[in-house]
């Protein structure tokens, strides 16, 4: 990972100079593997997170607003306890190890004053937080882990804490330059110099090694004859520059951004020149601000895709479930086509009965139906009279008119329901706050896809939010909503008869109201509206996308209709560019 134990060096040089003697006012826990602690100084707030993921690992400042669960999870309730205004008063990081030490004065319930120790393991899929206290004893942690997960290390509560197991590698610390590159000279195994250098120096990234090996000029094997004496004395320059960054934290922040599309690549400390044309290379104010850009979105993607997972398993499981049901009942339809032909064979054997015998297995007689009169072979039930076979097939014959019938009503309401599980799919990938998932939950309850949660007393829901708004630029407000209770809402309620009303055609996507105030919308107002109802809609990526528009007096919604579906009547279609939204 590219946040390897230099880069964690310059941000514990940035925390000591930002919270050192600053106060911790409120610790959360946005999800299980992530804590955010408030600390106040006489200069400022700060929020510390402290991320345990295993693939976005880390700790740094950070101005995201995270959203927090309404009730804390039990870590969170237990270091609020014990660090709440609490004075971070060390940060310590041994060596280039990829943990840092929070260490704060605290008190305890006593009243007595006592250092408590917050390790923070930023090492892939084995990160943790841990609380420590005075006897170096584990208060508790983040994931406990248990003789039978790791027999190495055990992390459980009353044990003793015990650092990381070290790696068998040279630290810029305590060895030379000159000694780290003989070492790895004398390789008995080719191998690139960026993996050599990975092999054999603690604390760095495969961005680093990487740059350094581009910098020396060699990207082939590494052998005595291929690393020329001219190569040998640049890599020694280029490790001294390394230790001497790692010793004083006088890295500074780079960020590699696609060219095109601007999205963070990669980020070191230093500046990173191998991606040449491939890469953006870009400064960044500080090593938190960096992380903060690299993370934010993935991170954003990464809470709502946990916080979602049951809803998404829910409205999969459904989705299977109705189609296997609608397929069922095609199939069952197409055979109910031939029903015409159980009323024929009905009368056939009616009109023929003189000439069957109870017994019979089959009959051959002329098919009157036919303008040939030619033979039809006609089965019967031998256990059962002529005259109660024919009964059958009229019985079998109505069966199947009836069939058509239902079945045509059956597959037309779960193909609705089909549809509007599908625009439910839609508000969940457009949900951005955990109230947005909670009013989906809501949804779901009331259509009876949840089951209804036990609440105390006589609580009332929690409040719809408010939709998305925005201004033109010519001073008429658009509010666009963000799945079905705030669309039936935003257009059923909240929306007058005299504003418009937007929404892609046939396809599903937000409500869109440009509140018009009693005034007449100007040409680039209608246009701005159109283009929102294009990009908040499943077909944003589409080339032209079709939106159809009128006065909110023209939408109503049908009795018994889902959340979020409406009719219109005196309407125009517009058609959007996916180049003018995305």
């Amino acid at each position: 990972m590219a946040l390897d134990a230099i880069f964690l060096k310059h941000i514990k040089t940035e925390i000591e100079k930002r919270a050192l003697g600053g106060r911790v006012e409120k610790i959360y826990q946005p999800n299980r593997d992530e804590l955010v602690i408030g600390i106040r100084t006489y200069d400022e707030s700060l929020k510390l997170l402290i991320s345990a993921r295993p693939d976005t690992a880390r700790v740094h400042f950070t101005e995201t607003n995270i959203e927090n669960p309404k009730t804390p999870p039990m870590l969170c309730m237990l270091l609020r306890k014990k660090l709440l205004s609490s004075k971070l008063i060390e940060v310590e990081q041994k060596g280039l190890e990829r943990v840092l030490v929070l260490k704060f004065d605290a008190v305890n319930e006593l009243g007595d004053r006592v250092i408590l120790s917050l390790a923070t393991e930023i090492m892939g899929k084995y990160s943790n937080i841990i609380l420590i206290n005075e006897e170096n004893k584990i208060i508790d942690s983040l994931k406990r882990v248990d003789a039978d997960m790791s027999a190495e290390r055990v992390i459980l509560p009353g044990l003793l804490y015990r650092d990381p197991p070290g790696q068998n590698k040279l630290s810029l610390f305590e060895a030379e330059p000159e000694f780290i590159v003989d070492e790895i000279i004398n390789l008995n195994k080719t191998s690139l110099l960026s993996r050599a250098l990975m092999e054999k120096i603690q604390g760095i990234s495969p961005i680093i090694s990487r740059e350094l090996e581009y910098q020396v000029g060699l990207g082939s094997e590494v052998t005595n004859k291929s690393l020329s004496p001219v190569k040998r004395e640049r890599l020694i320059e280029l490790i001294k520059e390394l230790k001497n960054k790692a010793e004083n934290s006088s890295g500074e922040p780079y960020i590699v951004l696609n060219p095109e599309t601007k999205k963070p690549m990669d980020f070191a400390f230093m500046p990173i020149y191998y991606y040449e044309n491939l890469g953006e290379i870009k400064k960044c104010e500080s090593f938190s601000g960096l992380l903060d850009l690299f993370y934010s979105e993935r991170d954003k993607i990464e809470r709502m895709r946990v916080k979602s997972a049951d809803i998404l398993k829910l409205l999969s499981n459904s989705k299977e479930r109705l189609s296997r049901k609608i397929n069922n009942q095609k199939a069952d339809l197409t055979a109910s086509v031939n029903r015409e032909d159980m009323r024929i064979m009905g009368d056939l054997i009616s009109a023929n009965l003189y000439n069957i015998t109870q017994g019979q297995s089959e009959i051959t007689v002329m098919n009157f139906y036919d303008e040939n009169c030619g033979d039809i072979k006609i089965k019967l039930n031998p256990a059962i009279s002529p005259h109660a076979n024919a009964q059958k097939y009229y019985k079998d014959y109505k069966k199947a008119k009836n069939a058509e019938q239902i079945l045509t009503e059956l597959i037309k309401e779960g193909e609705k329901e089909l549809d509007y599980i599908d625009s439910v799919f839609y508000s969940l990938q457009e949900a951005e706050t955990e109230q947005d998932l909670n009013e989906i939950r809501q949804e779901l309850y009331e259509q009876g896809y949840l089951k209804h949660r036990q609440t105390k007393g006589n609580k009332k829901p929690d409040p719809i939010g408010k939709p998305l708004k925005f201004i033109t630029e010519d001073g008429f407000t658009i509010l666009v909503g963000r799945n079905n209770k705030q669309n039936d809402k935003l257009t059923l309620k909240d929306a007058r008869n005299s504003d418009y009303w937007f929404h892609t055609k046939n396809i599903h996507g937000s409500h869109v109201i440009l509140v018009t105030e009693g005034r007449v919308p100007t040409e680039s107002a209608m246009f701005e509206a159109c283009k929102l109802a294009a990009k908040h809609s499943k077909a944003k990526e589409s080339s032209q996308i079709p939106v159809d528009y009128c006065l909110v007096k023209n939408v109503s919604k049908p009795q018994g209709a889902k959340p979020g579906m409406v009719i219109y009547v005196n309407y125009k279609t517009a058609y959007v560019n996916s180049d003018l939204i995305n």
